[in-house]
């Protein structure tokens, strides 16, 4: 006689079986690195920790870099609420701090590619666990690794896009890259909250062994763990080298080989540095620069206007800066001299003749984002901030501005507006 089937036997041998096939990555015997195990991972995270942190932070430096409170045009974020909360106003002192910030922060992440890549691929198998929740608690620790792996996808990709100027994605990088680090970065203060202690304890025991990491049934290893990891960090100081060049500057721009401003500079003579956006971009012609055609229009209190022409603003108290232009994709120029009559005293043509006010600049340009941009009070006040008219002893050049441009120290190079064609001062 035939014993009659238990109910639910065979569905869950069935189901064990799928689990334990090696040719499926849900079964631990399908994954046979012996490179993988807790030891190794808990290295790569620890660095991440650190690194992450200061991605983290020198993006909310850039953030308050924009004055983002001061005015609309500039940061355009759509329902930003509480997260656009406003750390500082930003100031023009140190003249190269948003060089240095910016430039941290695109070289550093960059630089962690590699560990990143490698630390997902180390947990990897953890992705294919069954099953997917074992119970409430561990659907939301499920969840929250999905937010970390996709948010971190995401900004990484996302700004090494922005750096190389290629804007693939749908909609604007900034409120894309903005959101993306908020939800990353909730994910991974969870994620570092809970793994953190027990990453300290795997490097200082040394234990390389658990079941969640380690194959079950490893390869013949053909590298060891600690030569994985030099790797790792030989791939991170290749990019390092190959990227950090575009905001040293001097000699080592030319070993920024994966940076789109790295290289020699685009051209010689005074006007032979780096720029963004060409005049041809922009739309910008002869026929809205040319002597007879452009003034500048300076607007101020009780909306006292002036206009002048080029000639006439080379003919007011002229004044020098050297200073350098930084950009949020991470490149810089070194110090260039410009001179130009300073935003103060043109504030004072048309009735600020104390503290100056805030200042809203407008460009010729035909379309971008910041064809509008508004600088803070302390920025107008500073002596090097100008209405710059020549660079390096010459005219600007047409990519660089001509017939007049803004620059102010430590300020991001976007709000360097180029084609100068208005300047509102007052309250913003």
């Amino acid at each position: 006689m035939g014993r009659a089937p238990v109910p639910g036997v065979l569905p869950a041998y069935g189901l064990t079986m799928r689990h334990d096939d090696p040719r499926l990555p849900t079964s631990p015997g399908f994954w046979r690195s012996p490179l993988r195990g807790t030891w190794f991972t808990a290295v790569l995270g620890l660095v991440l920790l650190g690194g992450i942190t200061v991605l983290f932070v020198t993006g909310l430096v850039s953030y308050a870099a924009y004055n983002p409170d001061l005015a609309p045009v500039n940061d355009q974020t759509p329902d930003k609420g509480i997260l656009g909360f406003y750390l500082f106003s930003w100031p023009t002192d140190p003249s190269w701090l948003y060089r240095f910030t910016q430039g941290l922060h695109v070289t550093l992440g960059v630089t962690l590619i590699p560990v990143l890549l490698a630390k997902l691929w180390s947990v990897v198998p953890k992705l294919f666990t069954l099953p997917p929740a074992r119970s409430l608690v561990h659907a939301l620790e499920r969840i929250s690794l999905l937010l970390l792996v996709g948010g971190g996808l995401f900004e990484f990709t996302t700004g090494v896009l922005n750096v190389q100027l290629d804007y693939v994605f749908p909609g604007s990088f900034y409120p894309l890259h903005f959101y993306g680090a908020w939800v990353f970065f909730a994910a991974f203060l969870a994620h570092a909250a809970l793994k953190t202690p027990a990453a300290l304890r795997a490097v200082r025991q040394r234990r390389r062994d658990e079941a969640e990491l380690a194959a079950v049934r490893p390869d013949a290893p053909t590298v060891s763990r600690r030569g994985a990891l030099w790797f790792v960090g030989g791939a991170s100081l290749l990019l390092l080298v190959t990227t950090a060049g575009q905001s040293i500057g001097g000699a080592l721009r030319r070993t920024a080989l994966l940076a789109p401003h790295g290289g020699a500079d685009p051209g010689s003579g005074p006007n032979g540095f780096q720029i963004n956006k060409t005049a041809a971009y922009a739309g910008i012609d002869a026929r809205v620069t040319g002597g007879e055609a452009w003034r500048l229009t300076v607007v101020g209190r009780d909306g006292r206007t002036v206009r002048l022409s080029r000639a006439e603003l080379l003919r007011l108290p002229l004044h020098s800066a050297a200073l350098p232009i930084a950009c949020v994709e991470g490149w810089s120029t070194a110090d260039q001299w410009w001179r130009g009559v300073r935003l103060r005293d043109l504030a004072a043509l048309v009735g600020h003749d104390g503290d100056p006010p805030d200042v809203m600049v407008e460009s010729l340009q035909l379309h971008g984002a910041f064809r509008r941009a508004a600088l803070r009070a302390n920025q107008v006040a500073d002596p090097r901030s100008l209405l710059a008219l020549t660079v390096n002893g010459e005219d600007l050049s047409p990519d660089h501005g001509y017939p007049a441009r803004v620059i102010v120290p430590a300020a991001p190079g976007v709000l360097n507006t180029k084609w100068v064609a208005r300047l509102t001062f007052g309250d913003l």
